[in-house]
């Protein structure tokens, strides 16, 4: 049994006590965001590009499910409008996207495409810069199931805004195709999502949501594709079974490959790692729809990409703990997990003195107050018989991103009484 694995800070609490046989009024239905991604500019690849006249069929991961969805599609990095010309939500053939139900390859469920409309029109034009939401779509939402976007684009969009690492397929061609059940003619594939930010459900949880500000060890890099084996997947599958009741949260992952706390990927030359957590903070956490309490995991990038010390580390984490509590939410801070052994470009990146830096932050986040609670994650990740390493059963094979069993643990790890 690991003990003494959370911290809480506890501020205060208010008991209300229903009067005897008084009943609690139902829920209210409310919007709540189910699925998000962290955006960032064009870098490499088909981000760089663009599509013209080309269907995208993305699929993401739901959390929570609701009577109602409606989705939210971002091009806060690009250098020119974009128009969608006609988009679509579906439910996958199978259990899951990305071809691994019983259809084929980016197939859809017969039946279960519905048209995206905005204010009543299927065309709508985004400006450089800009952000938009859809009407609301009358679709049963699963919890913890896929859902299929299309997005067909018949004009040129230039460079995209998107997320790198989505760990999810998504399949383009050619043409409009977005009320097609089949995917045969979407043959180009990348692991990324392309202007699509969000997925909003509305239910009578009442809950809100969580989201997850990270790295790429919040991204739930190398875990496997195509099966949501992220933490904050697994966590959201943890809170429906678990949550009193079923109300369970939305919880969504807004981590980022390579994403540091104090400096920008183009910094680097790529851009597509996206700008530094203080910077997105608004709009990647306190924009999500319903969000009530935010779990960050940040600054092994800052130790070995940008060779920060403890205090500039701490310094930035505290920045992030008073937005959040600017804003009205809680927020929880994650230890930093063990590296020892990490190689990167064929070169060893771990030094003894560079885990000196994490060991410091680790016991600030301790012992801080900062927080409304700590998720010490790096005792739940660390061999006992080499605390400087995970354990052989959850490393991934690069000594620094856990695999799908360490993803569970991370998702264990999180104490109920954070997040419901």
């Amino acid at each position: 049994m690991l003990l003494a694995l959370v911290t809480v800070a506890t501020i205060g609490a208010t008991a209300l006590v229903a009067a005897a046989g008084q009943k609690e009024p139902p829920n209210q239905l409310e919007w709540v965001a189910s699925w998000a991604a962290a955006m960032a500019p064009a870098g490499a690849g088909k981000s760089t590009q663009g599509f013209a006249n080309q269907t995208i069929r993305q699929f993401v991961h739901t959390s929570v499910g609701g009577e109602k969805l409606r989705i939210r599609l971002s091009n806060r990095f690009g250098k020119q409008p974009i128009t969608i010309a006609q988009a679509t939500v579906a439910l996958p053939f199978g259990t899951t996207g990305g071809g691994t139900g019983t259809g084929g390859p980016g197939d859809l469920k017969p039946g279960s495409i519905k048209d995206v409309m905005f204010f009543g029109q299927r065309t709508l034009t985004i400006p450089a810069g800009g952000n938009a939401v859809s009407d609301p779509i009358d679709m049963a939402v699963p919890a913890s199931h896929d859902i299929a976007v299309s997005l067909y684009f018949e004009q040129a969009t230039g460079p995209a805004t998107w997320h790198l690492a989505a760990r999810e397929t998504a399949y383009f061609g050619e043409g409009n195709h977005v009320v097609s059940p089949s995917g045969a003619k979407l043959p180009e594939t990348r692991t990324s999502w392309f202007f699509l930010s969000g997925l909003d459900v509305l239910n009578r949880n009442g809950k809100g949501a969580v989201a997850i500000l990270g790295d790429s060890i919040a991204d739930g890099f190398k875990t496997t594709i195509n099966a949501d084996k992220r933490w904050s997947d697994l966590l959201a599958e943890r809170l429906n079974r678990e949550a009193p009741g079923g109300l369970a949260p939305g919880v969504v992952n807004l981590g980022m490959v390579g994403n540091r706390l104090g400096r920008d990927g183009s910094d680097m030359g790529l851009a597509e790692l996206g700008v530094n957590a203080s910077a997105r903070f608004h709009s990647d956490v306190v924009a999500q729809t319903g969000v009530r309490k935010v779990i960050v995991l940040l600054g092994i990038n800052d130790i070995w990409i940008s060779k920060d010390q403890p205090d500039r580390i701490i310094a930035q984490l505290q920045q992030l703990a008073a937005l959040a509590h600017q804003a009205g939410l809680q927020i929880y801070a994650c230890t930093i997990t063990p590296w020892n052994a990490f190689v990167s470009g064929e070169e060893v990146k771990y030094t003894p003195e560079l885990d000196s830096v994490r060991l410091s932050v680790n016991s600030y986040l301790r012992t801080s107050m900062d927080f409304d609670g700590v998720i010490d994650l790096d005792s739940v990740m660390r061999n006992p018989a080499e605390p400087t390493k995970l354990r052989p059963e959850y490393n991934s094979g690069d000594h620094i991103h856990p695999n799908d069993a360490g993803n569970q643990a991370m998702a264990d790890a999180v104490p109920l009484e954070m997040v419901l």
